[in-house]
C-alpha cells in the first residue's frame, strides 16, 4: 500500500490554520497592514533584511552604515507596538513549527543513532 504523506500535510496545515497561534499573527497582521505608518515601518524594516541576507548569500560585504541603518530600523520597528505584537506572534508560530520540524525528524535521527 502506497502511502501519500501529502495528505497528512495538508491536514496538518488545516490544523495549523485552526491553531490560536496562527489567529494571533493573522490578527497582529491585519493590525499592522491597517496603519499605514506601521505597515510602511516593517515593509521597510522587511526590505532591508532582505537586501542585507541577499548580500551576505552573494559574499558582498556589509558596511558600517548598513550595519547602523538595520540597527536603527530594527528598533524602530520594535518600539512600535503593533510591530512588535507581530513579531511576537510570529515567535509563538515558529514554536510549534519548530516543534514539528523535531518529531518529523526523530525517525531519520533514530535511523543514525542505531548505527
Amino acid at each position: 500500500m502506497a502511502v501519500n504523506i501529502y495528505d497528512d500535510i495538508n491536514k496538518l496545515e488545516s490544523t495549523f490554520r485552526s491553531t490560536e497561534e496562527f489567529g494571533k499573527l493573522k490578527q497582529a497582521v491585519e493590525a499592522v497592514t491597517a496603519d499605514s505608518d506601521s505597515s510602511q515601518l516593517f515593509k521597510n524594516f522587511r526590505d532591508l533584511q532582505i537586501t542585507l541576507q541577499q548580500k551576505q548569500a552573494q559574499g558582498e560585504e556589509i558596511t558600517e552604515e548598513e550595519m547602523v541603518s538595520a540597527q536603527e530600523t530594527a528598533q524602530a520597528a520594535q518600539a512600535d507596538p503593533k510591530i512588535l505584537a507581530m513579531l511576537e506572534a510570529e515567535m509563538g508560530l515558529s514554536q510549534i513549527i519548530d516543534e514539528v520540524n523535531r518529531v518529523l525528524i526523530k525517525p531519520v535521527q533514530s535511523l543514525y543513532e542505531s548505527m
